[in-house]
């Protein structure tokens, strides 16, 4: 059979066509298995987070505000950072957590410790040992780090799953300014409700004294908010930021920039 010269061009063009097909299919293969070895079996691992994007400040109830150094500014966090002294730490040889008072006192003067009211504030369903109206003795909350429903139950032990975080570690307030403050500012600074959150007892060992710069939440949700809360500590007890604290915070203030300072009331 004989074949036109037309016809013998069209087959060699859709076979020309056909390799090039073949040959963008076989490269996008390769770039998706180099991709999965390396960065992609990490992203495709990683667990989908749908947790809490912000947590509570006060329960006017039963709560009141702690007297800060300042009030914080109202606004966009972005701008409160702007206002923020950019300077390097200051020496820690010399911290000590007795600086910032006893423990889990009654600053605000409603007749229960700071770590009960915040376990009451933050916890669903919050319950109380027997014969008393501040103890709490379990709960269950969905817990702003990890994302995770997680459940309190008092105990010599249990206790540990949950603790009662410094969104502004005190060692880090203690290298960025809190040794300028008084006695009674620094008390204020470590039992403020603003600056405490309940929080996953694993990830708060995780935090230590961290600032922006070294740990953010695995929860990305919940990052705008955590940003500006400890923006809004730092504001209100005259704390400065390092220059990587900063920009660390811009990075993740991007997202969101009309993310607000916040305003206990």
């Amino acid at each position: 059979m004989t074949i036109s010269w037309a016809a013998y061009r069209r087959a060699r063009r859709r076979s020309r066509q056909a390799w090039a097909v073949l040959i963008v299919l076989a490269a996008g293969l390769v770039s998706a298995v180099c991709w999965f070895f390396t960065a992609g079996q990490f992203a495709v691992a990683e667990p989908s987070v749908t947790g809490p994007s912000t947590a509570p400040v006060l329960d006017p109830a039963w709560m009141k505000a702690v007297p800060p150094v300042r009030p914080v500014p109202e606004g966009r966090a972005a701008d409160a950072l702007e206002s923020l002294e950019v300077k390097g730490r200051a020496a820690n040889d010399n911290y000590e957590r007795t600086a910032f008072g006893q423990a889990w006192l009654d600053v605000d003067r409603n007749g229960c410790d700071t770590r009960n009211d915040i376990l009451r504030r933050d916890l669903g369903g919050a319950q109380f040992t027997e014969g008393s109206r501040c103890r709490v003795a379990r709960g269950e909350f969905h817990e702003p780090y990890t994302g995770a429903v997680v459940t309190f139950t008092r105990g010599a032990e249990s206790s540990k799953a949950v603790q009662i975080d410094h969104v502004v570690a005190l060692g880090d307030a203690w290298q960025k300014g809190a040794q300028q403050l008084t006695p009674l500012q620094r008390q204020n600074l470590a039992n403020d409700p603003l600056n405490l959150v309940a929080a996953d007892g694993p990830a708060n060992q995780e935090k230590s004294a961290s600032d922006a710069a070294g740990w953010l939440p695995k929860n990305k949700a919940f990052r705008c908010h955590y940003v500006a809360r400890q923006i809004s500590v730092k504001a209100a007890y005259a704390l400065w930021v390092t220059q990587a604290e900063k920009d660390a915070m811009n990075r993740v203030l991007a997202s969101c920039p009309q993310q607000q300072t916040l305003i206990p009331r």
